[in-house]
């Protein structure tokens, strides 16, 4: 491939990917003025993966997680952001994102599209020590964006306590200290009424 044309297959990508900016997740912004979008929600991630890497179980390489979770939520340009507690979305949600992985990292040079590609299917399988930490950045993000914003998307989609444990259920594989904290935030909106205490049997 030449490199002229290597050039414009990435600013291709490049300005493919800006539609990102458009997509709106259900998450406000810590100051609750407006809900945040995939681009930012990634910025974030990548801030956050520099910052606590400390508290990752594992020896994590900071060169993969950092494109993994810059790159994650690409599919959504195709396949729509899927709201986390979303159940019958989250039945469609694999064949569309597949499907929108193929077309969009395909948009790169071959070397480029699949790196990107298989990063995002390493994130998807949860298995290695820098996909679960990316899973523990992206779970744990949302979670205290609700906290600062008052727990204003929770109470909105009244979501259960049972709701965010079973999304969490791996988060704890990825960082036993971030998972706690975010246990502690969980039981405090519980008490202000943002979240419902549907396990009070103490199951």
């Amino acid at each position: 491939m030449e490199e002229k044309e290597r050039l414009k297959k990435q600013l291709d990508f490049i300005l493919e990917v800006d539609r990102v900016k458009n997509i709106f997740r259900q998450t406000y912004l810590a100051d609750g003025n407006r809900k945040e979008n995939d681009a930012e929600h990634s910025w974030h991630l990548a801030l956050m993966a520099v910052l606590l890497k400390e508290y990752s179980n594992e020896e994590v390489d900071l060169s993969k997680v950092i494109p993994m979770v810059l790159a994650h939520d690409l599919v959504e340009i195709d396949a729509g952001d899927t709201y986390a507690y979303d159940e019958k979305g989250a039945a469609t949600k694999d064949a569309r994102e597949r499907k929108a992985a193929e077309r969009i990292y395909g948009l790169l040079p071959e070397d480029q599209g699949q790196w990107l590609k298989a990063l995002w299917e390493e994130f998807e399988a949860y298995e290695t020590p820098e996909a679960k930490f990316a899973h523990v950045l992206d779970n744990c993000q949302p979670l205290f964006l609700n906290d600062a914003s008052n727990g204003r998307s929770w109470e909105e989609h009244q979501v259960k306590k049972s709701q965010i444990y079973k999304r969490n259920r791996k988060t704890g594989e990825g960082s036993e200290v971030i998972w706690e904290y975010m246990k502690e935030l969980i039981d405090k909106h519980i008490a202000l009424g943002h979240v419902i205490d549907d396990e009070k049997d103490g199951r």
